[in-house]
This record gives structure tokens, sequence and C-alpha cells, in this order.
């Protein structure tokens, strides 16, 4: 008996336990292409693995691909109510002047922000850039501010903005070809901005003004959802493109390009060989015991994948994966909800290729002492 309730006292009193990280994939080397850029990425959008970087963390000027920005903080501002797709957006007299890419819009002229994020998204648009940051934030310099704020939040430590549209040539306005393929990660879980940034060609002004894309792989690469192009004499030609096919989405960056036509080609050999090599894979996860909680109610709880649980494998590995898991038998109560209890590891042959955090699927909150008596008084009688 004295046995039997230490041992229950020590587990009401013991801390749960740990697991390793996870690891992360290792990108191909930079001369693994011959790309005719100064910089280049290539990452895949659900989990953020990068398969291929070169100079990736070097600054650049990167010209209208700035708007990737520009366009995910109005698609946040429309998804979070701040202000609404149909709301009017009067352009001002300095929105109008702008030059470069353009819709020439009129001082004065009222757009919808639908009407303005579509022109910037498709033509890149200057004029409707400055528009929308000025609606948004009341100016371009207050809008610039919100630009860097979030770069931060996104973890683009390389990154610097001094303008919303990429168009004026300055050293304090940088990112990097890593930097940049975050932020489109981030701006393409919005759809709001993805049903206008694979679009080919539209019309605004009733009709009477024509929209052609910037991004030629809109037209001619298969499953093209963007996502923006740039060009200035210091930035060279820029690109920040992305492709999906079937549920597997990558996104190439090219900074510094030779010409137009070679970062659509480089972008083009990165992209086939993402999606030539690599799927993504959702483990099976239903044979996975349950985790008994010492003193805990519930007093067991399922371990699942953390976030999706979807990893990218290479094509060539995906039919001899095999899965194992990593957890104790049991844990000290409480448990929360997405607490790590253990690892799931894929592997090929003696190769590891993932190892996935497993987090559980409920909490379970500790017994009181009195509960634990309780209990104890109910095993000893025999009663359920």
């Amino acid at each position: 008996m004295r046995r039997t309730i230490a041992f229950i006292l020590v587990f009401f009193l013991a801390a749960g336990v740990s697991a390793p990280a996870g690891q992360a994939a290792e990108p191909l080397p930079e001369d693994s292409f011959s790309l005719d850029c100064t910089a280049a990425l290539l990452m895949e959008r659900e989990t953020g693995t990068v398969l291929y970087a070169k100079e990736e963390h070097r600054h650049l000027s990167p010209a209208s691909v700035t708007k990737v920005m520009t366009l995910l903080l109005a698609a946040e501002a429309v998804e979070s109510g701040a202000v609404r797709a149909d709301d009017i957006v009067t352009a001002s007299a300095r929105a109008a002047e702008m030059g470069g890419s353009q819709i020439w819009l009129e001082e004065g002229e009222r757009r919808t922000v639908a009407e303005m994020v579509k022109c910037v998204a498709v033509v890149s648009a200057n004029d409707c850039a400055v528009a929308l940051a000025e609606h948004l934030c009341g100016s371009e310099e207050a809008f610039v501010a919100r630009m860097n704020q979030r770069a931060g939040e996104l973890g683009m430590s390389d990154t610097h903005f001094t303008n919303c549209t990429g168009l004026f040539e300055n050293a304090d306005h940088y990112t990097c070809a890593y930097d940049v393929a975050l932020m489109a990660r981030e701006l393409l879980r919005h759809e709001f901005v993805r049903q206008y940034t694979n679009v080919w060609t539209d019309t605004i002004r009733d009709g009477a003004f024509g929209l052609t894309n910037t991004n030629k792989l809109v037209r001619y690469y298969p499953g093209c959802t963007g996502l923006k192009t740039g060009f200035t004499s210091t930035a060279m030609f820029c690109l920040a493109a992305s492709a999906q096919r079937e549920d597997t989405e990558f996104i190439a960056v090219i900074l510094h390009g030779e010409t137009s036509q070679k970062r659509f080609d480089a972008a083009r050999v990165l992209l086939d060989y993402a999606f030539a090599n690599y799927a993504l894979i959702s483990p099976r996860t239903g044979e996975i015991p349950p985790v008994a909680v010492e003193l805990g109610d519930p007093g067991a709880v399922t371990a699942v994948c953390a976030q999706s649980g979807r990893v990218l494998v290479e094509k060539a590995k995906q039919r001899s994966l095999t899965e194992r898991w990593e957890l104790p038998e049991r844990v000290s109560a409480p448990v929360e909800k997405g607490q790590r209890l253990g690892t799931l590891i894929l592997s090929a042959g003696e190769e590891t290729v993932a190892e996935i955090p497993l987090v559980a699927a409920r909490g379970a909150e500790r017994l009181t002492l009195g509960q634990v008596w309780l209990a104890l008084v109910r095993t000893l009688c025999g009663q359920p």
C-alpha cells in the first residue's frame, strides 16, 4: 500500500519529458545549375524547405519584386477586414506622378482596392502601388514603416525598404533571395491576391485599358501561379516565380539576372528540377499508440504530427520509405495541447529522410490530490 501511494505521488510531482529537435534539409550546392543571375533560391511553399541556394543572403536591389510586400500588406488588410475589396481608392497627385510601369492614373481617379491590387499584381503598376499605400496607411512613408515591420515579423533579416514600388534605386532599399522567398511564401497564403497573380490578360476602365502580365511564365509555364517581376538598371532582371502541380507548390527567386529571358529560363530550370525530383507526402500516423498520462485527465493522449505533418521527400526514395516513432510510454500531467511528445522518423534504408515532431492532439489536466486519493480508494475497493 505505501509503495503504491509513493509511486503515485512521485508521478504527481514529476516534470514532462522532452524530445529531440528535427533536422533541416540541405540545399544543393551553388554550382548545381548554370544560372545567369547573381542570386537565386528554390523553396517548397508548404514546408519552407530550401532545395537550392545561390548567394541567398547577398544584399541586392529587388526592383519591383518589392511589390510582393506591398501586395501582402494589401491582402492582409482585406482579409482582416481593415478595408474591403470594393472600397474606393482615390489617386493622389503623387500617385499619378509615378513613372515606370503604370496604368496612368489621373489625380482624383477612383478605383476599388481590388482593381488597384489587380493592376499591381498583373502589370506592376507603380501608381496603383502608391495609391494603395496611401489609402491603407495615410502616406507612403507610414506604409513603408509597416513594410519593414512586417519584414521583421517574417524573419527577413537581410531586407530594408525605403519605398513601396522598388522604382527608385537607393542603397538603403535592398533584400536577398532568401527573404524574397519568405515574403512570397507568405503572400501565397492569401487567395485574395492569388486570384490576380496568375492572370495573363485582363482589362480595366470598362474594357478600355488592357492588362498583360509582366510574368511570361504565367502563360508559358504549366501550373504557374505568379508571382512578380522587376527591373531597374541597378537591380537588373528580377523574378519571384511560383508554380503548383497537384498539391505541391514551389517558389523560385532570381535576382540580378542578365536579361529578361534569362531570368525566366533560370526560374524554369529550378522549378523543373523541383517538380521532377520532389513530392509532398503525409506519413501514416494511425498506428502510433496513445501516450499514457500519469495522474492526468484523460489518462492518455494521442500523438499527432505538428502542423500539417506533410514532408518533402525525393521521389526516388518515396517507395522505400519506412516509418518509426520515438515516444515515451508515459508523461506526467499536466499536458498542453500541442506539447511536444516525441518524433516520427522517416527513413530510406539507413538514411534518415525526415524527423517530424509529434505533439499532443489535446490537453490533459493534472488530477488534484483529492481525485488521486479517490481513485486509489476505488481501485483498492474494486470499483470502476
